[in-house]
């Protein structure tokens, strides 16, 4: 994700995740309006099953929209194509192997990010790749209004014991935004929360700040 020196107040972190069957024209504006909302510190572009020249498209649609507000923009998809598009770092989908392989390949010019996975021997397989942060929750998840209850449980276990900085993935709703923040997480994700149809991306992200402010990192308190 960001690089510590970015982090503001110490304090938890707001992530974007762009959700699937969206405008990219319309996406991009959302960001941008996201960016004038406050601190954003890293974008997260999925592919949801896209055609690879759809999805090239999209990125190269998003990946300066990103950038332009200041994000990290990270892309969820084949690395030759994040790597076309000019991306910060890509995100990982596969097992601990998969994440270590990637680690290895990339991690010198990219941020790399992985996903947890559902139990806690898996997660911390992965974190012994050392990736830059690991997900907690999947990036199409937010289909509820809070974050799933079994991903905060994990995340909060993670906060307390391991370095490798936590991302969990929120809902739908910011009205549970402080419940997701709560856990000690340094980043977390929303996507339609902030860029689903018809959302005011900048008084949402305003908002999210507003809330994640009441959460410093543990190691801050």
């Amino acid at each position: 994700m960001a690089n510590d020196q970015d982090r503001v107040e110490n304090r938890c972190r707001l992530v974007l995740v762009t959700p699937a069957e969206a405008d990219p024209d319309r996406l991009a504006a959302q960001l941008e309006a996201a960016g004038r909302g406050g601190d954003v510190a890293s974008v997260i572009i999925p592919d949801h099953g896209l055609d690879e020249d759809v999805y090239q498209r999209l990125l190269e649609r998003l990946v300066p929209a990103g950038q332009g507000i200041g994000a990290a923009v990270v892309a969820a998809g084949e690395p030759r194509l994040a790597a076309r598009a000019g991306a910060d770092g890509i995100h990982v989908r596969g097992n601990a192997s998969a994440v270590a392989r990637a680690v290895a390949d990339y991690q010198e010019r990219w941020i790399i990010g992985a996903e947890a996975g559902k139990a806690r021997h898996n997660a911390l397989d992965v974190g012994e790749a050392r990736p830059d942060y690991v997900l907690f929750g999947r990036l199409a998840g937010d289909t509820h209004p809070e974050a799933h209850r079994g991903a905060c449980e994990n995340a909060a276990w993670w906060a307390e014991l391991v370095e490798v900085p936590a991302v969990l993935m929120g809902g739908h709703d910011l009205d549970h935004l402080d419940a997701a923040a709560a856990t000690g997480v340094d980043f977390v994700a929303l996507s339609r929360a902030v860029l689903g149809p018809d959302v005011d991306a900048e008084a949402a992200v305003r908002r999210a700040n507003e809330i994640l402010s009441r959460h410093v990192f543990a190691e801050a308190a």
